[in-house]
């Protein structure tokens, strides 16, 4: 049970994140001359399907809540120390991460 519960957390961060780079793509399609070390929350909510007023989070394996870093393309995930969230160890799996 515990390996899908991983799994399931896994595959909803990597929902989260191609919602966030959609949206900056979107973003940035609009805003052709801005770079993507500029993006800020404020400037991807509104591009964001299902009209969010936040950024989405993801729940890590520890239970522990994630955030998104915007101003990166692909985005990546952020642990409560501000480091980037990968326990597949594999940046492009889909698990964790936008994937390739």
């Amino acid at each position: 049970m515990s390996g899908y519960r991983e799994w399931q957390r896994g595959s909803e961060g990597s929902r989260v994140l191609r919602m966030v780079y959609n949206a900056q793509r979107t973003y940035l399609a609009e805003h052709p001359t801005e770079s993507v070390g500029s993006l800020t929350a404020e400037k991807i909510i509104p591009y964001l399907s299902g009209n969010l007023t936040a950024l989405p989070t993801a729940e890590a394996l520890d239970n522990g809540v994630l955030t998104v870093k915007v101003s990166v393309s692909p985005p990546v995930l952020l642990d409560g120390d501000g480091g980037e969230y990968d326990p597949s160890g594999d940046t492009d799996d889909g698990l964790w991460d936008v994937g390739g």
